[in-house]
């Protein structure tokens, strides 16, 4: 386990990022065709804004903010806007995992009922089936189902997200047996949050904080977000195929989501996001993860194709580029009421794509943006 990155965080400005020296040629050609396009789309979505960012290992080439965190008050988004990540918290969660394994607070086939003895009681359980794993929760083959049926479980104040968890286990099924296929579940990785608090000794945000967030310098980022973050917190827009716009329910939600605090509760700025995933690829001065954890993270734990699925926190597929090279894409998305959030990088160039907007539906899908943009970057020469 090695805490080192207090010198190698990303340097991010406050408006426009280019780099000229990084971003030139063949990139600079690509950024400003992506960008042309997203400042059309978020113009034509009339609704809030989007932050983008490109990045190789631990700098930023550019990074740009379109249309409005705060219509209103007529703010407008840019590189230090601040959104809701949604599911990228699960890679959070996932590399602080692998930080406590390498440390040797948990071992990543340990069984979690050994540290949170009240996982014995999940609803329904497979005839047969082993206890569930470390492992299994963080690459979703767990077996547990998306939501516990428990009514109120995603509701409530952030502290009281542990109470909730351990109220939403007796009600939170299997779908499949454990280890036996891909099954996304939100209430999983709650339970994989809490497990870790409970082996840590140590309140699961602050484990993040001092041992992620912190580090690496990723001041932008925060669970609970005081008055000097939550100035540049931007407004987040509810809105789907009715052409309706909510603003009330995602205010809400700021309050508080229940149990949804290690699967979907961090806030941050692309920039953060660009180091999080510079840190993950071992691109920075200092490493978070030693090289075979790192290695580990990235590498499909899915049984259904040995090339494409999910990771630990990560999502991991092949890309072919033209020119017939093949690279991997790994990844996250996250989407809660108000905000959507894209993050995607090929670690072994370097290269990725970080995107924030504050709103949920609009021209621009997010995922299909970033990878492009990728892709794009990756055959212009990266």
């Amino acid at each position: 386990m090695m805490h080192r990155l207090r010198s190698a965080t990303i340097v991010f400005l406050l408006t426009v990022l280019v780099l000229p020296s990084a971003a030139a040629g063949q990139d600079a050609g690509v950024i400003d065709a992506f960008s042309r396009q997203i400042a059309a789309d978020v113009e034509a979505d009339g609704i809030g804004g989007v932050t983008a960012a490109v990045f190789k290992g631990d700098q930023v080439l550019w990074a740009q903010g379109f249309g409005w965190a705060d219509p209103a008050n007529r703010v407008p988004a840019g590189v230090r806007t601040i959104y809701r990540t949604g599911s990228i918290s699960k890679s959070v969660t996932a590399i602080l995992m692998a930080d406590l394994v390498e440390e040797g607070t948990v071992a990543l086939d340990d069984a979690v009922v050994d540290y949170l003895p009240e996982a014995t009681g999940f609803g329904d359980p497979p005839a047969g089936m082993e206890p569930i794993t470390f492992r299994q929760l963080a690459s979703h083959t767990a077996g547990l189902i998306r939501e516990p049926e428990l009514e109120g479980a995603a509701a409530g104040p952030i502290d009281d997200w542990g109470y909730k968890i351990l109220a939403s286990i007796p009600h939170t099924r299997f779908y499949t047996m454990p280890g036996t296929q891909y099954q996304y579940s939100n209430i999983g990785y709650g339970v994989l949050g809490y497990a870790l608090q409970r082996a840590a000794g140590t309140s699961f945000m602050d484990l993040v904080e001092d041992r992620l967030f912190e580090p690496l310098g990723m001041r932008s980022s925060a669970f609970i977000v005081g008055p000097d973050l939550w100035r540049r917190v931007s407004v987040g827009f509810a809105n789907g195929g009715d052409g309706a716009v909510n603003a009330d329910f995602p205010a809400l939600e700021h309050e508080g989501r229940g149990y949804k605090v290690p699967n979907g509760g961090v806030y941050a700025t692309v920039g953060d996001l660009a180091t999080f995933a510079a840190a993950v690829m071992g691109m920075t001065e200092h490493e978070l993860l030693e090289p075979t954890t790192r290695r580990e993270v990235m590498t499909v734990q899915t049984p259904e194709d040995p090339d494409a699925g999910y990771g630990l926190g990560f999502s991991i597929r092949p890309v072919a580029l033209e020119g017939g090279r093949d690279v991997r894409f790994v990844g996250h998305g996250g989407s809660v009421a108000g905000y959507n959030m894209y993050l995607v990088f090929e670690p072994e160039s370097g290269y990725g794509v970080a995107l924030g907007r504050n709103y949920n539906s609009g021209a621009t899908s997010l995922g299909e943006a970033g990878n492009g943009l990728l892709k794009a970057l990756l055959e212009a020469g990266g």
